[in-house]
Formats: structure tokens, sequence, C-alpha cells
């Protein structure tokens, strides 16, 4: 083969050479996760996703994050993220204490058993820590449960405004294990109408609310880590003779509902 020939091949050569570098720098190349750059992580926990960085996950090396993100066998998701079968919407408390190196919760916060448990299995105990110091409920407090009913009625409208409903509570009661119910509602309990009023270690079904609003005594008992448990409810048609100022239409829709809250 000529000089001529010679050169056509080492150039045909050239060209397959930087073609095939071309593709191979255009394939995905495996990396292991241990000496990946500096860059953004997509994570799935229990099916929600967070993006991240490689310096925020391993910012407590003895965390589940950080061995993780460390073990290439780590189960990931159909796209390679890392995966975490646990709550994803805690999670995000998670990935805060990660980044900034402390808790914050929002006001209304209540999941604290929650989150603490979260963070005991994430390996992160300064967040568990951390969560247990911020539960402002009693951790030794009382169990039990609280009834809460209320009589009432649907107030119409004047002329005009006939359709128009203002709905009107006579009273609200409570009932209960006295210690619960002071500590609930205190002094916006009363107690006057219980004949067995000043003993502490006992139940009664005579306490009242002082006020007649419905959600606040709600608010109370969320407040004091009670939930609703049961409810049910019933309705009257009045028959008898009506008071003085008593609506006809109001009288047919009286009606007595009760909640049940539990505190575990």
């Amino acid at each position: 083969m000529g000089p001529r020939g010679g050169a056509e091949t080492r150039g045909k050569w050239v060209r397959e050479g930087a073609d095939s570098a071309v593709a191979d720098s255009l394939r995905p190349q495996p990396l292991a996760m241990a000496d990946a750059p500096p860059e953004v992580l997509e994570l799935n926990v229990g099916g929600v996703h967070y993006a991240t960085t490689r310096d925020t996950l391993l910012r407590e090396p003895d965390s589940l994050p950080a061995a993780a993100l460390r073990d290439p066998d780590h189960p990931r998701d159909a796209r390679g993220r890392i995966f975490f079968d646990r709550d994803g919407v805690l999670f995000r408390y998670v990935l805060d204490y990660l980044r900034d190196g402390g808790l914050v919760l929002p006001e209304c916060f209540r999941e604290h058993k929650r989150l603490a448990r979260e963070a005991k299995h994430y390996r992160l105990v300064g967040l568990e820590n951390a969560v247990r110091e911020s539960d402002p409920r009693p951790p030794n407090r009382e169990r039990g449960c609280i009834t809460v009913g209320y009589r009432g009625s649907f107030q119409f409208g004047r002329d005009g405004l006939a359709d128009v409903k203002f709905r009107k509570l006579s009273r609200i009661l409570v009932c209960g294990k006295v210690t619960l119910c002071r500590d609930v509602f205190g002094e916006t309990l009363n107690e006057s109408r219980d004949p067995d009023h000043g003993l502490a270690d006992r139940y009664t079904s005579r306490f009242f609310l002082k006020h007649s609003f419905i959600e606040q005594a709600f608010d109370m008992l969320q407040e004091n880590g009670f939930k609703l448990s049961a409810s049910c409810g019933s309705g009257t048609a009045g028959a008898a003779e009506l008071k003085p100022g008593v609506d006809t239409e109001e009288n047919r829709w009286n009606h007595y509902n009760e909640f049940v809250f539990v505190r575990d």
C-alpha cells in the first residue's frame, strides 16, 4: 500500500477512535456515590420527592442518610433516587435539621412523638432530643376521655332573610373524670350544679362551660392533646306549646350532639 493509502487508513482509524471517544463520553457512566462531587441529589421518601446536596446528607456521618449515600446497595426507586420507606411529610423536618443543624417547627405542630420516632430511625440523636424538648405537652400526663355535648337550635332570619340560619347553643355540657375536665377547661368550667363538688378523684356528668362557643371547647381539647374519637347527634320536633318569643320553625329544629375526645 502506498503512502496515500497508509495516510487514509490512519485517518480512518483516528476518526473512528474520535467517534468512539465521543460516544463513550455521552454514555452514562457508573459513579460510586461516596466519590461523587457535591451535586444535587434526589430522594424518594415514602413517595414524596426531595432534592438536596451530597454535603447535606453527609453532615451527620453516623446518620442513616449518610450511610445510605455511601452504600451502593441501598434501595433506590425506578429513577435511581435514594429510597426511604418512611413518612414522606415528616422528612421535611429531618432534612431541615441536616441543612441548618437546628429544629424549627410550626406553631401548630402536634406530631412530636411521630417526629421523634423518625429522628430515632434516621439515627439523629440531636434531632430526637430537640423534638422531645420542644413538645409542650407533659410526658406523663393523665390519659382518658372527655365527652362534650350541647343542645341547640337554628334561628331563622327576620322577614326578607328567611333563608338565614344561626346556630343557637343553650349550654355546653362536659362529662368525664373531674381531674381531666379541670385540667383542660380550667376557669371556663362551671361546677355549680355538681352535687359532689369538691371531690377530685371521681367522674361527673354535671359540669358545663361558662361560654357557649363549641369551637373554643374543641380548641382547648386539641391544645391538651385530645383527639376526636366518636360523635353522635339527634333531632327533635317540638310538639308542646311554644314559650313566648320562640319561633315555630326554630322550635322544629332542636337538636342534641355529643363528641367523645380521647387522650392516649
